[in-house]
């Protein structure tokens, strides 16, 4: 069965940090660039960050660039997204997704999306 499972997510004070992991079971993430994608009740999805199938490349939403790191580690078919100096506006579901190609506008054409874990930012 071809999975992604998103974890990490959570209750966060403002200026705190969260790491969220991107799991995949059924298939070789290696394979894929993987993006990190956000999305509040009644808001347009948006993409956070993307990193190519290598690691070699990435990019980043103007709104998260500077505090947000991604990376990935092939070898246990998990992604990461590093979330620091965290701002309410953050507050969201966090998606990850497995896409057919990376560019430097991001990742397109997701082809595996996991459930989602919510990243809550609040004093």
């Amino acid at each position: 069965q071809l999975q992604l499972v998103e974890s990490g997510g959570g209750l966060v004070q403002p200026g705190g940090s969260l790491r969220l992991s991107c799991a995949a079971s059924g298939f070789t993430l290696a394979d894929y660039p993987i993006g990190w994608f956000r999305q509040a009740p009644g808001k347009e999805r948006e993409g956070v960050s993307c990193i190519s199938s290598s690691g070699g490349s990435t990019n980043y939403a103007d709104s998260v660039k500077g505090r947000f790191i991604i990376s990935r580690d092939n070898a246990k078919n998990t992604v990461y997204l590093q979330m620091n100096s965290l701002k309410p506006e953050d507050t969201d579901v966090y998606y990850c997704a497995a896409g057919n190609y990376y560019s430097q506008y991001g990742c397109g054409g997701m082809k595996y999306w996991g459930k989602g874990t919510l990243v809550t930012v609040s004093s």
